[in-house]
């Protein structure tokens, strides 16, 4: 039996990026009793805070460790999907990139009936989240409580990157989230003094060290929600201690992300009738769009062998322990994926497909394959907006039983052919005359590695999540549609959802930043009483 239960005026499940943003801007009213529940653990791992130790969190205590069901394009294989489980959640765990994706995406949304959510809506919610110092224009913030920096000692192979993609006739680009996305230039990262800097660290940590109305439990794994009727009136989760209920007098607001979100809301009844009653769950409201539209980035890395440059393959030294504990800087404070750009693999397209990432190392299956010893470099490209659509699905009614994932990769044969033009294109930078003096053999694919149906064989035998599953719980007003234009889910009150599981198309680039903006957004939303 749960233990007696406690109220709030707002329950957040999920501590990850969107729960710190969305329960920190709530807990700004004193009046205001907000809970946040996380799964995970705190923010201790040092690991976490130090950027280039990122490789060490995957398969680790803050790692949920998901695999995927066996890909039928991709030689039935189980691939592997790292998502942060802790204070902070993937933001804790992610390469720090800050994209904000294409004007036109957010555009999109707001053409598919989503009111409110046009770019030039959403821009004051990324300045207002954001404090970025290296880029003063109208289109960036200076009192957001996330730091968004310029990396502190980038690698000089990242700069030859920049320098060969010129030479390849790409356009230099120096801030991605302004007047224009499309060129190849330097990424800005989420640190604060050679830092990580998480949703956790800028948001969430603070706010509890000054509120008393704001609390956070951790290791506390939601497992159901409580209705009273049609409306959602509290949460059950379970720790160590056992089973609680938690009451919630306004709302219960989902953060748990493109995965978890749509699991508990099937684990409560809401969701495609049929699936729910063949786990022998009890429908409380049938919404068929639950856990579909799912959507991800896939990667595909062109490996080199380096010479006559230092890479992180070096990294670790005790002068690199030295200066960056001392100054914030140095090789310990590289993200690993210091550079890329946006190109369009089709000049008529009205806004980039392909996101290249440049590493000044190797990255060969998340870095678990990668050469014991030897130096290298990468060049990866990912198709921004995939056509191919999956699934979550409940395995068994335990909620500790991880779901099925089915992302469905490579189904629609556009998202294989733009994968293939981006090793193409890929090729063509490394290939130019910036890197002559530094490049060896190319290792992966390999140089016999030319025709369409080579490269595609290489793309099915290797290609990776690069780890931003969207789209589960999607915004709309169609009959697939999750929540509405306010973030409210259909057929229920007293619940939201708010994290990157609303999309309704993922938006091309890296997911963290459009994440933020949506929780900055619906704390308004819920301010307004919308």
């Amino acid at each position: 039996m749960p233990k007696r239960s406690e109220s709030y005026d707002y329950v957040v499940v999920g501590a990850g990026t969107a729960g710190c943003a969305v329960s920190t801007r709530l807990s700004e009213q004193s009046d205001q009793r907000v809970l946040v529940l996380e799964a995970g653990e705190p923010d201790h791992d040092r690991s976490i805070h130090v950027p280039a130790e990122v490789g060490q969190l995957m398969r680790s205590s803050v790692d949920w460790e998901y695999y995927t069901e066996p890909q039928s394009e991709m030689h039935d294989r189980e691939l592997y999907w790292p998502r942060g489980k802790a204070l902070g959640g993937s933001s804790s765990m992610n390469a720090m990139i800050h994209i904000r994706g294409h004007p036109g995406d957010f555009d999109e949304w707001a053409d598919r009936g989503n009111d409110g959510w046009s770019y030039e809506e959403l821009l004051p919610y990324f300045k207002r989240s954001e404090t970025n110092r290296a880029r003063r224009s109208e289109y960036h913030g200076l009192g957001g409580p996330l730091n968004v920096a310029d990396l502190q000692s980038p690698y000089h192979l990242s700069r030859v990157f920049v320098e060969a993609g010129a030479e390849a006739g790409y356009p230099r680009n120096d801030d991605f989230n302004g007047a224009t996305q499309e060129g190849v230039g330097l990424y800005q990262v989420t640190q604060k003094d050679g830092k990580r800097h998480s949703a956790a660290a800028a948001y969430l940590k603070p706010a509890l060290l000054e509120r008393s109305n704001l609390t956070a439990r951790t290791g506390a794994q939601a497992s159901k929600l409580v209705f009273d009727g049609d409306r959602v009136v509290g949460v059950e989760y379970e720790d160590d201690d056992g089973r609680h209920v938690v009451e919630a007098e306004e709302e219960v607001i989902l953060s748990a992300g493109a995965i978890n979100t749509p699991q508990l809301l099937l684990l409560s009844g809401v969701g495609p009738a049929e699936h729910l009653r063949s786990h022998g769950i009890d429908v409380q409201t049938d919404l068929p769009g639950v856990g579909q539209n799912l959507q991800d980035h896939l990667l595909i890395a062109v490996n080199y062998s380096c010479t006559g440059a230092v890479t992180r393959d070096d990294t670790g030294t005790l002068d690199d322990i030295v200066e960056y504990h001392v100054h914030g800087s140095g090789r310990l404070s590289s993200n690993g994926g210091e550079a890329g750009g946006f190109v369009r693999s089709d000049p008529s397209l009205d806004r980039p497909d392909i996101q290249f990432h440049f590493g000044p190392g190797y990255f060969m299956r998340h870095g678990f394959e990668n050469p014991d010893d030897g130096n290298g470099f990468y060049i990866s490209a990912t198709q921004t907006r995939p056509e191919s659509r999956g699934q979550i699905e409940l395995r068994s009614d335990d909620p500790f039983d991880d779901p099925k994932i089915d992302p469905r990769y490579l189904t629609e044969r556009e998202d294989l052919d733009v994968l293939i033009e981006g090793v193409r294109r890929a090729r063509e930078i490394a290939r130019a005359e910036p890197f002559d003096e530094y490049r060896g053999e190319e290792v992966w694919p390999g140089e016999d590695a030319e025709s369409d149906e080579a490269i595609a064989e290489y793309i099915r035998e290797r290609a990776q999540t690069i780890y931003h599953p969207v789209g589960t719980c999607k915004m709309g007003d169609d009959g697939t549609a999750v929540v509405d234009d306010r973030l409210r889910v259909r057929g229920v009150s007293g619940l939201r959802v708010v994290d990157a599981s609303v999309m309704p198309r993922i938006v091309g680039g890296n997911t963290n930043a459009a994440t933020l903006a949506i929780a900055e957004k619906a704390a308004d939303l819920l301010a307004e009483g919308e």
